[in-house]
């Protein structure tokens, strides 16, 4: 019976050892899937810088949220932008935009173009379905807008692919949800 028992005590020393590993690689596995995340993310972040740079443009990337440049873009429609300062700003292109005291910028092409003497241009932007331009939008007091105030021109597009950001902008915990199931899905998938 001693043997017996000293052979159940060396399986049950050997079985711990065994958990004791497999705790090991789950940690070591968990290490790489933590250190793979964030190399997704920081090579998200530096294409994003990229863009930015070979762009010009602060956010080189914008949906469309409303149809007010309709039958152009779409609620819903990624655009890509370009904002070179030495390109001049003409009427009947489609700028994006930030007014003061607004978070949102707004997408609306050029109507009117007014410039100096001195090369200081201001202009005046509408949307494509809207009824009047735009400057009831601008801050109060401001009839113009200024090469200053564009974020980007729009210099492509793909229909509704933005949908994602309106959905997950308008519902905050589909949102919320699905990036937990995505950073989960990264952390816990494990290497064949």
């Amino acid at each position: 019976m001693v043997r017996a028992g000293a052979v159940g005590t060396h399986l049950s020393t050997s079985s711990l050892d065994i958990f004791g590993d497999l705790r090991k690689m789950n940690k070591r596995q968990l290490y790489y899937q933590v250190l793979n995340f964030a190399m997704i993310v920081s090579s998200a972040l530096m294409i994003w810088k990229g863009l930015i740079v070979l762009t010009g443009s602060e956010s080189p990337i914008v949906v469309v949220l409303s149809g007010s440049m309709e039958p152009a873009f779409h609620r819903g429609d990624l655009l890509f932008l370009t904002n070179f300062r030495e390109d001049p700003i003409r009427a009947g292109e489609i700028v994006v935009f930030k007014v003061e005291g607004r978070d949102i910028p707004i997408v609306h092409r050029v109507i009117k173009v007014h410039e100096k003497d001195n090369g200081d241009i201001k202009f005046l932007t509408k949307g494509d379905n809207n009824e009047v331009d735009d400057r009831g939008l601008y801050k109060e007091g401001q009839n113009w807008l200024e090469k200053k105030d564009v974020v980007g021109r729009a210099r492509g597009f793909l229909p509704y692919v933005g949908m994602v950001t309106i959905i997950m902008n308008d519902y905050p915990k589909f949102k919320y949800a699905l990036l937990a199931v995505m950073g989960a899905y990264v952390l816990l998938k494990r290497e064949s």
